[in-house]
């Protein structure tokens, strides 16, 4: 059993370390004030081909796997860029994965490149304001008239819909009461956003103010029939195919977070005096670093893990599920810490350890509570009867 990353994933995971390198301290203090989407990090991931790490390379991807995808999320957020350059990305990475999977050959010819090479941006709609994770109880309808289907609803958290070109959307096609199957009657539609038939409007939120996150209002947003991905009514299970990943990957963001935010306390400990000595030096300081670089070694194995899983063919629900869970709290607890390990100065924004705090809220929250993860793990894999 190997733990260590290959040569080629050791020269990935440089090659993205110096690139984010460009983008400092200043750059996203800037971006954190402003609120501007990073495109110039954007376009520069799309000018070394690292947007379509996990597209075929028949359309411009590099056919990589979801391993080589979580060594370069990591990197990223590690870099000191967090959520907020991690997030300006995430979607390219997991969310066509449907597109690649169950799209025809002229859907991916058409859909693919123009992602890839960072000439559209993507919006993920599945979410909304009274389902929560109960995904078959979604509202939105898209009702097919000729080649087109009408789409009406409303979607919610809805990250960089602002500044998206096209939109990943899950509808309901059949009403849910004539259906035999919850899970059945969603359709699955990746299409143009229409701003005239298309309402965005932004959340004001804790933090990760440079990738916008909105509720979005289609007004009779025309589809065409040519933008559903598969079958009719399969949509929900299409999309299942990038719950998975999706999870391994906010997992391998939340792990570089916690560690910068490790490495910027361990470094403010050693330099910083109080009664003539390095803080550091004290047992309250070191232990909960400590702990802090242990809890993070053993979530960044359970990513690789489950990504490598995923890779092979292999069941993942449970891995990928317990490195979400085990990552974001284990980077929750080294932002904190690195807060805490910097006195009063850990609250100013000009030492950045803030903003690690408030962005490592989200990988706590999505895509998936923890509270569920430990039911899922409860149920599926400890065999115990369903609580929800």
């Amino acid at each position: 059993m190997e733990f260590e990353l290959s040569p080629a994933q050791e020269a990935l995971r440089e090659a993205i370390a110096r690139l984010c390198a460009a983008f400092g301290d200043d750059y996203w203090l800037a971006r954190d004030h402003d609120g501007a989407f990073p495109a110039e990090l954007h376009q520069a991931l799309a000018r070394d081909g690292w947007l379509g790490i996990c597209m075929p390379e028949e359309y411009g991807g590099a056919g990589l796997g979801i391993t080589e995808a979580a060594i370069m999320m990591q990197a990223i957020s590690q870099s000191g860029a967090g959520m907020s350059g991690a997030s300006a990305v995430h979607m390219n990475i997991f969310g066509l994965n449907p597109v690649v999977v169950f799209g025809s050959a002229e859907q991916k010819a058409r859909m693919l490149p123009p992602l890839i090479a960072g000439r559209e941006r993507a919006c993920f709609a599945v979410t909304e304001p009274n389902t929560g994770l109960d995904t078959t109880q979604l509202k939105t309808r898209a009702v097919r008239e000729g080649e087109i289907y009408r789409v009406t609803g409303q979607k919610v958290w809805i990250s960089t819909a602002q500044v998206a070109e096209k939109v990943l959307l899950l509808a309901r096609t059949t009403p849910l009461e004539e259906v035999t199957r919850r899970t059945e009657g969603l359709s699955l539609f990746y299409t143009t956003l229409d701003r005239s038939r298309v309402r965005v409007s932004v959340i004001e939120k804790m933090g990760r103010k440079a990738v916008d996150s909105n509720e979005v209002f289609f007004d009779g947003l025309e589809v065409p029939v040519e933008d559903r991905i598969g079958e009719e009514g399969k949509g929900f299970d299409y999309i299942l195919h990038g719950m998975n990943p999706e999870r391994i990957l906010i997992a391998a963001e939340a792990v570089g977070l916690g560690l910068v935010a490790l490495e910027r306390a361990t470094a403010y400990a050693k330099e910083r005096r109080v009664f003539g000595r390095p803080i550091g030096q004290n047992q309250a300081i070191q232990h909960p670093l400590a702990e802090s670089w242990m809890e993070l070694q053993a979530a960044r194995l359970m990513v690789l893990n489950a990504a490598s899983r995923y890779d092979r063919g292999l069941s993942c629900g449970a891995e990928a599920n317990a490195a979400k869970y085990l990552a974001a709290e284990a980077g929750f607890k080294a932002c904190q810490q690195a807060v805490m390990t910097h006195g009063g100065f850990g609250y100013a924004k000009e030492y950045h350890v803030e903003r690690y705090l408030r962005e490592v809220m989200i990988p706590r929250i999505a895509p998936v509570s923890p509270q569920l993860v430990l039911c899922f793990i409860a149920e599926k894999v400890l065999g115990l009867p369903r609580s929800y």
